[in-house]
Parts: structure tokens; C-alpha cells; sequence
């Protein structure tokens, strides 16, 4: 199963991508913009999911839109799931400890394509036609 130091390897690994920390978790952009983050639950998303404290690593990844994120859910809910404060927007959340190494790779790249500027994203995906 994968962990932050995984995630951060396949993050760091694609094209114009920083890695900075806001409110204290780790946040992955490229060219500026967030693609993948670690997210910590807040005390409003434990209660959402009845839990009286996080379970493992949580991250955050964008997607390409609602219904890629629904997919993901009814796929696999013991890895994706979402909360209220997500609704409206393309982002999951996975825990990142049930998460595959194989699945987090694509979940990352995924997440990066989303956000690239489309250029870069045309070239990256030229030279990673599989």
C-alpha cells in the first residue's frame, strides 16, 4: 500500500510540478496549481462520517470532473470517497494507506493531466503514450 513519501516520489516525478506546505500538509502543483494534497479531516467532516477520529492518511486529488469522482466512489469505496465540503467540485479524497501503489500512480497522473496547462499535458502524454 502506498504512503506520503510514495506519493510525493510520482508527484515530484511529472513536469513543472513544486511540492509547498499550506496549513501545515503537503500540497503538489503544477504550473501553480493544486493537483494532489494531504487532507487531514476537520472535526465537521468526522462527524459527516460518523467517526470520532481519522483513520489513517487521507489525500486529496483532483479529477476530471463530477462524475469521474462518482465513478471512483461506487468503484472502490474503501479507498475513494468524498464529503460535503467537495460537492460542486472535481476533487476525491483516498486513503492513501488501502490505495494501491499501481492505482495511486494513475490517480496522480490523472490528477496532473486535470490541472496541467494543455500544452504540457499533450507533450507529457506524447511521451507517455501507454
Amino acid at each position: 500500500m502506498s504512503d506520503w513519501e510514495g506519493l510525493r516520489r510520482l508527484a515530484l516525478a511529472l513536469p513543472d510540478t513544486s511540492e509547498a506546505v499550506s496549513r501545515g500538509s503537503a500540497h503538489w502543483r503544477v504550473h501553480g496549481k493544486g493537483f494532489v494534497w494531504e487532507r487531514p479531516l476537520r472535526k465537521v467532516d468526522l462527524a459527516e462520517l460518523g467517526l470520532s477520529e481519522q483513520q489513517g492518511p487521507i489525500m486529496g486529488a483532483r479529477v476530471e470532473d463530477e462524475a469521474t469522482k462518482r465513478a471512483l466512489v461506487e468503484e472502490d469505496p474503501e479507498v475513494f470517497f468524498t464529503i460535503r465540503h467537495f460537492d460542486g467540485w472535481s476533487a476525491i479524497l483516498a486513503r492513501l494507506d488501502r490505495i494501491s501503489d499501481r492505482r495511486l500512480a494513475e490517480l496522480v497522473q490523472e490528477a496532473w493531466l486535470a490541472m496541467a496547462p494543455p500544452k504540457l499535458a499533450a507533450d507529457w502524454l506524447a511521451e507517455h503514450p501507454d
